[in-house]
């Protein structure tokens, strides 16, 4: 179980915390919601500096004011990761019973935007660095804050084309209620669009009707649908198989005129040891013989570049070394993290972190107080293990 060291600053873990609260850095697709991520970097930059950290702020290519931060602490080729994302998803002040920029403590409670998903991470992991400052490392802590997870996951994608962080071991702090997750399923969000011909519908001949093609496309989907759940199952999740939703679809503009275009979102879910880019290859090898008899134009694309399943070995030290220090085995979730780049960087990951993904997302987003010292307990048996012993 948890090794219980010195007791953790709770003053200081909460001062720490209402500052990152009070930086709005919401990412969102929509521009009207979308924020810099600047103000929450350079804040985190300017404590680690002030430990000893070496600090490199990053800029996310094509993605004005939006950074990535780097800091280290120590050098040599191992090390261990302490990651966590920088922005929060949007939110309805309508229905927050406190300011969601300002940290609100009832109870056992603390209150606000990121709290939880996952700016509450951040302090906890500096107040575990704390203990280590004055002692001499065989390999390197390395603090890492992302952009963008909650929209693209941009700030990873340009880590791992960048080739940083190096180091040997990741932990990312999503909240997991400090249960440590091995693997999760991928997230592939997708388009499909028909182009035909409209015409009078009192003669098909007149046009070529892209909602009747789309009909029998998403017969074809559903078929390879139920031939990845054959093929595909993992006992590991609560959903064993790959899943595929048809989530919306729009097309034509009145009863008695053939449709001359039709879309579909769709949305996939791929268990660990499924490729994207095979899948939708395979999605593209039904569709387009239809399109083309049908003489239809064909657009597919995603909607977004997706996140890939992850997972980590059972018997990895990563794994083996949390199970220990927190008493639970490792276990599978259905939500998805940065996890599959820091695997492209050759580090072995897991995802571990304070407060319940059940908060994340929602209003009046909270981080329970006997979350705090666990985790400070947890992340310093972790730099303990692979940074000084």
């Amino acid at each position: 179980m948890v090794h219980t060291d010195s007791k953790a600053s709770v003053p200081g873990i909460r001062e720490m915390l209402a500052r990152l609260i009070s930086q709005p850095s919401i990412s969102s697709a929509s521009p009207d919601w979308d924020h810099s991520n600047e103000a929450v970097v350079r804040t985190l930059a300017e404590w680690l500096e002030a430990l000893g950290f070496a600090i490199e702020i990053l800029d996310v290519p094509g993605m004005p004011g939006k950074y990535n931060l780097v800091a280290t602490l120590g050098s040599g080729p191992g090390g261990l990761v302490l990651s966590g994302h920088t922005d929060t998803v949007p939110f309805d002040d309508k229905r927050w019973h406190s300011d969601p920029f300002t940290l609100t403590e009832k109870g056992d409670r603390w209150y606000g935007l990121g709290t939880c998903d996952m700016k509450g991470f951040f302090p906890l992991a500096i107040e575990a660095a704390k203990a280590f400052i004055d002692q001499p490392l065989k390999q390197p802590l390395i603090i890492l804050a992302t952009a963008d997870e909650e929209s693209s996951m941009n700030g990873a994608r340009a880590l791992a084309e960048a080739g940083k962080p190096r180091a040997r071991y990741a932990v990312i702090g999503e909240p997991t209620s400090l249960r440590p997750v091995r693997m999760h399923k991928g997230i592939m969000m997708e388009r499909l669009a028909f182009e035909g011909q409209s015409g009078h519908s009192s003669n098909p001949d007149l046009g070529r009707n892209a909602l009747e093609g789309m009909h029998e496309a998403m017969t074809e989907l559903l078929a390879l649908r139920g031939q990845w759940q054959e093929k595909y199952r993992n006992p590991a999740f609560k959903v064993q198989v790959p899943t595929l939703n048809l989530g919306c679809i729009h097309g034509g503009d009145n009863p008695n005129r053939i449709c001359a275009r039709c879309e579909l979102h769709f949305d996939l879910r791929p268990l660990p040891g499924m490729d994207m880019d095979n899948l939708r290859q395979a999605i593209l090898n039904r569709i387009q013989p239809l399109a083309e008899r049908r003489q239809l134009a064909l657009s597919f694309e995603p909607l977004f570049d997706g996140v890939p399943p992850f997972e980590t070995p059972a018997d990895a030290a990563l794994v083996q070394a949390c199970e220990k220090l927190t008493g639970h085995t490792a276990h599978a979730v259905a939500f998805a993290t940065e996890a599959p780049w820091l695997q492209k960087l050759g580090l072995e990951t897991l995802v571990m972190g304070p407060g319940s993904i059940d908060q994340a997302h929602q209003p009046d987003e909270y981080l329970e107080l006997s979350q705090l010292q666990p985790t400070v307990d947890i992340l310093r048996g972790l730099i303990r293990q692979f940074c000084i012993g």
